[in-house]
């Protein structure tokens, strides 16, 4: 066990009509110190570099925004399976075309309102805005501004206890501090974010920042999504990721009990160097995931080109149509003509000869408002994303 000085301390609170005992963190960074052995370092530094690569990946890729378009989204629809929703990432681009669902409305919603809300935080950030409390709370006011979360107090710091686990607080598994001690905690938790009382390496201060904002559970809801959104921001603010290609949540769904066991053990028992470990381990295999994800689906695109090229005289249309579902990978006949330019019924011709290359297939069964995926590529992008049953 760790010095009693990092585990914080217990307050007496009400809660649900019964007394509950609080947890108060101590501020960032932990004291005593990481003690961090060679091997942890040498880690730390391989996460660097693997997270380095995927950086430089983002640079030379023909079509970044591509790229940004759809990672985004993957990150979103694992960070709210890791909640609980049912989405996957077909649910969210169909969602996105037609509106059509093959989840509870509220699930794509959820997924969608975190594509808008870390869209609005590197807006703000690019614009000179610092990752401060105030965006913390513009970026949770978006998330909450639809579906099941919005009647609790979206953009705004919680003002009543909450507790984490347990159908009453007398029986959770863990109560945060009190809403009466909670900007003592907010506020020190944003000193660190800006390197007081001193720098911390950015990926072991992404990795502390997230523990403490989860620690902290300073809103009614959604204090999940936004604390594994703030790393992503963190790491784009601080220039070690130009643009948020890092579907970090990918690790946190696949070791999903680890993951909550690891954030509840630093509490309980100061495990820090256990949680950044467990931390860096995630940086290290994403970013490999998402590299060789990448060039997959650069190879993929080749290949695709270069049989769509021996159609002949169909071959420009079918061309276009391919650029269109690369940035849209599901798309119907109306959606595609108008992103070409062709018209409907050239539109619909080149998807039935794509369907026969196997390059797409059509989801909905019907003959009318089709539905056509960008199969292959759609199933590299969903790896890891089916929901969690």
């Amino acid at each position: 066990m760790a010095d009693d000085s990092r585990l914080g301390t217990y307050v007496v609170t009400s809660a649900g009509g019964e007394d509950v005992r609080a947890f108060l963190p101590p501020p960032l960074p932990p004291d005593p110190p990481l003690e961090l052995s060679p091997a942890d370092f040498d880690l730390l530094e391989r996460a660097n570099r693997a997270l380095g690569r995927l950086d430089g990946l983002a640079a030379v890729l023909p079509d970044t925004a591509l790229f940004v378009y759809m990672y985004v989204r993957k990150e979103a629809v694992l960070s709210s399976q890791i909640e609980g929703t049912q989405s996957s990432l077909s649910d969210l681009l169909a969602h996105e075309i037609s509106g059509e669902l093959g989840v509870p409305l509220d699930d794509v919603v959820e997924v969608s309102s975190y594509v808008a809300a870390l869209d609005h935080g590197l807006e703000r950030m690019r614009g000179g805005f610092p990752l401060s409390l105030r965006l913390v709370r513009e970026i949770h006011g978006i998330l909450l501004s639809h579906g099941r979360g919005a009647n609790k107090a979206p953009g705004e710091f919680r003002r009543s206890q909450n507790w984490i686990g347990g159908t009453r607080p007398g029986a959770a598994r863990y109560v945060p501090p009190p809403p009466e001690r909670l900007m003592d905690c907010l506020d020190a938790f944003e000193k660190f974010l800006h390197d007081q009382p001193g720098r911390t390496s950015l990926l072991i201060k992404a990795a502390l920042a997230h523990v403490q904002f989860e620690t902290i559970h300073p809103f009614l809801d959604c204090n999940g999504r936004l604390g594994r959104l703030l790393i992503t921001l963190l790491l784009c603010a601080e220039e070690a990721l130009s643009e948020p290609i890092l579907y970090l949540s990918l690790h946190f769904k696949t070791h999903r009990d680890e993951y909550y066991e690891r954030l509840q053990r630093v509490r309980t028992h100061g495990e820090w160097e256990e949680w950044l470990r467990f931390f860096l381990d995630g940086v290290l295999t994403v970013s490999h995931q998402a590299v060789d994800t990448a060039r997959a689906i650069l190879a993929l695109f080749d290949k695709d080109r270069r049989s769509l090229q021996a159609l002949g005289r169909p071959a420009g249309s079918a061309l276009q149509m391919h650029e269109a579902l690369q940035k849209r990978p599901l798309l119907d006949v109306a959606t595609a003509a108008q992103l070409t330019g062709l018209s409907l019924t050239t539109a619909s011709t080149s998807f039935a000869r794509m369907t026969d290359l196997g390059i797409v297939r059509e989801l909905t069964g019907r003959r009318r408002d089709r539905l056509f995926a960008y199969g292959p590529y759609l199933d590299l992008l969903a790896q890891g994303t089916e929901p969690i049953r």
